[in-house]
């Protein structure tokens, strides 16, 4: 198989899995686990599978690189799911998943201004593409509300979108150097650090007893797949592809979504879904062609 495809399947895999995620997580937090706590099994739990899978491979690092992967620790672990399940605490899903289209417009900018990458109108295109496809089938759910009472958990999202688009950016040049398991091992090592003082008490005061098989089904879910997997799948396309078509793909997650609830028999395949699913495609698909190399 073609590495460039694998790249795209790697991250198309991983957004299934964060489309899933929104309402895995929702699930499990706060009734069973506050939002601290269940980041910092999320970043341990990952962390010993990281380690776990690295010692079959081992890789030294510079000490020149420790403070950027760090750094990638900080925005894109410790900030990112912090702030992420902070947020979704606070709203709802579908606020969240509206707030999420603007990862790609961030890193279009996070792009330009730390990897000096041009802004052309291609890309430009491409995301407002995305944006639109993205929004119709979001707003076609009518279930969404930006009111006050969700004003904390929309601010908290939407800066989750700003940390993970730095750390996209940030972690680009270190897929380039170093082997994905290598450079998530680190990450995640400095992101327990960060993440410690802030959720330890919370973990520690988690009642598990109180856990039925299906939120053990679901935590597990969120630890092994939205963590593990996902980061991995993500840290891997982008030793292929640029940071900007990396996000694109978020467009893809409420398409999965309308997907999923039709196979289930909760929602039909209308003209508009369908138009929504072309404007998604053709955003990717350009953001992509204007990524590529030029000869």
């Amino acid at each position: 198989m073609n590495n460039n495809l694998k790249a795209h399947l790697s991250i198309l895999g991983a957004n299934v899995i964060y489309g899933i995620n929104y309402t895995v997580a929702k699930d499990v937090m706060p009734d069973y686990i506050s939002p601290f706590g269940l980041v910092f099994c999320r970043i341990l739990g990952a962390l010993i599978l990281f380690w776990s899978v690295s010692l079959f491979q081992y890789e030294k690092v510079e000490k020149k690189d420790l403070l950027l992967l760090a750094t990638c620790g900080f925005f894109g672990v410790f900030a990112n799911q912090l702030m992420f399940l902070y947020g979704l605490d606070n709203t709802t899903p579908i606020n969240a998943s509206i707030i999420m289209i603007s990862n790609p417009i961030l890193v279009l900018i996070a792009s330009a201004i730390i990897l000096k990458n041009r802004i052309t109108s291609m890309k430009v295109t491409g995301i407002a593409l995305g944006i639109f496809g993205a929004l119709l089938l979001l707003l076609l759910k009518q279930d969404f509300s930006f009111g006050s009472e969700y004003l904390l958990g929309d601010t908290f999202i939407f800066l989750n979108a700003t940390a993970y688009g730095i750390y996209l950016v940030l972690v680009f040049p270190l897929m380039k150097k170093y082997n994905p398991l290598t450079v998530l091992k680190w990450i995640f090592t400095f992101g327990i650090i960060f993440v410690f003082p802030f959720s330890i008490q919370d973990f520690t005061t988690t009642e598990w007893q109180n856990f039925s098989t299906k939120i053990w089904l679901e935590f597990s879910f969120v630890i092994i797949g939205t963590t593990f997997f996902a980061y991995l799948l993500n840290i891997y396309g982008l030793r292929r592809l640029n940071p900007s078509v990396v996000s694109t793909y978020i467009y893809l997650q409420p398409l999965f979504a309308a997907l999923i609830a039709i196979w289930a028999g909760k929602d039909a395949l209308d003209g508009v879904k369908i138009v929504a699913a072309l404007l998604i495609f053709s955003g990717v698909y350009l953001v992509n062609k204007s990524s590529l190399p030029t000869h």
